[in-house]
């Protein structure tokens, strides 16, 4: 779960992380009070769970209340990147020396958490690794043992010595949130050091483990206030297991392991998942409508990859289900649909001979991929 940077500071503030003071909006006039508040001037941030606020005009100095009012108008008014915007944040202005970038993150493939300082701050981490590498310290964490005064001590050492000390306070803090609140993702960035040689957090990025939302109620109420996917809502309505991406293939798979297979083999044939959709152990006619139905919804679908293995459940009764599903969903795009393992060469039979239109059978994941990514282009 990704907070809004508002709720990211006020979770840091309960760590003791310093923030800029800052009052969310929901009006023009409300964003035109903070500015008052702050002696005339802020920085008015559209508040959304997407990166790229900088560039895309999310972050705007306001010399006056009247430009922060106007911002604030703009923002509510047009969104940000397709998304709706329900609030902003208007935050004092800050005498800033330098800017940095901390962050502690879990990295799944090392089953350790990773810490990061650059003396680089306000740029994609990505970007900063590519054109700037020595300006990036990393290290990871053992669980067992914690972040401990080494760690800190090799991580903040390339940053000016007036950042340090800030730095290495903040950097203990965050892994203290990272504990605490069950945080997959604290990150900061930029981080500045004020002109009177403190050092604060000016943005806050922070990702919550959903898995772990029962043991933080407080952060599990945020979610009433976060703007749903209409296809995503539509899956949890339906009980499928269902994750929206950016790309134009459609997925649709049983079990897990085998939906991220597919997605990772759509890559390799050039095309791009538009979601996870995992219909479980069962493929009946009434499960594969219902995911179709979820799937055929995302306007971005340009076709549709179906990858069954059958185990327990037969091909053959798969094949009869997708057949039986689109009677009731209208197929407006491609279907590939490849089946495997107990009955897969009757549930194929099946498939070619009912000789519908939008159904293109095939026998292996990698040919499957290929076509599904050949019609999406």
């Amino acid at each position: 779960m990704d907070l809004f940077e508002h709720q990211g500071k006020d979770l840091f503030a309960r760590y003791g992380i310093r923030v800029p003071r800052g009052r969310v909006a929901t009006t023009p006039e409300e964003a035109q009070a903070a500015a008052e508040s702050f002696g005339g001037q802020a920085v008015v941030k559209v508040q959304v769970q997407a990166g790229g606020r900088g560039k895309g005009g999310g972050i705007v100095v306001a010399k006056s209340p009247e430009e922060a009012a106007d911002a604030a108008r703009t923002m509510l008014t047009d969104g940000f990147k397709g998304m709706p915007v329900t609030r902003i944040l208007a935050e004092e202005m800050v005498d800033i020396a330098g800017e940095f970038y901390a962050a502690i993150t879990l990295d799944r493939s090392a089953k350790r958490y990773l810490a990061m300082v650059s003396s680089e701050g306000g740029m994609e981490i990505e970007e900063v690794a590519r054109e700037h590498p020595t300006s990036l310290r990393r290290t990871h964490i053992d669980p067992w043992l914690g972040l401990r005064p080494y760690h800190v001590t090799w991580l903040t050492g390339h940053l000016p010595e007036a950042a340090r000390e800030g730095t290495a306070d903040i950097m203990n803090k965050l892994y203290s949130v990272v504990l605490g609140s069950d945080v997959t993702l604290a990150e900061v960035n930029p981080m500045a050091l004020l002109g009177d040689g403190d050092v604060l957090a000016l943005d806050a990025k922070v990702t919550v483990d959903d898995n772990a939302l029962y043991r933080q109620p407080e952060l599990e109420a945020l979610r009433s206030g976060f703007f749903v996917d209409p296809t995503e809502a539509r899956a949890t309505e339906l009980g499928l297991q269902y994750v929206k991406l950016a790309g134009r293939v459609g997925i649709i798979g049983n079990g897990a392991g085998l939906v991220m297979s597919t997605l990772d083999v759509v890559q390799q044939a050039g095309g791009s998942a538009a979601n996870f959709l995992d219909v479980g152990g069962g493929a009946s006619a009434e499960l594969m409508a219902a995911a179709l139905e979820v799937v055929l919804s995302d306007p971005d679908v340009r076709s549709v990859l179906v990858n069954i293995f059958g185990g327990i459940t037969r091909c053959d009764l798969v094949a009869e289900g997708i057949l039986e599903s689109l009677k009731r969903v209208e197929a407006r795009v491609p279907i590939v649909v490849r089946l495997d393992g107990t009955n897969a060469e009757e549930g194929r039979r099946i498939l070619t001979e009912a000789n519908h239109p939008r159904i293109v059978a095939a026998a292996t994941m990698q040919e499957a991929a290929q076509l599904a990514a050949d019609e999406a282009a």
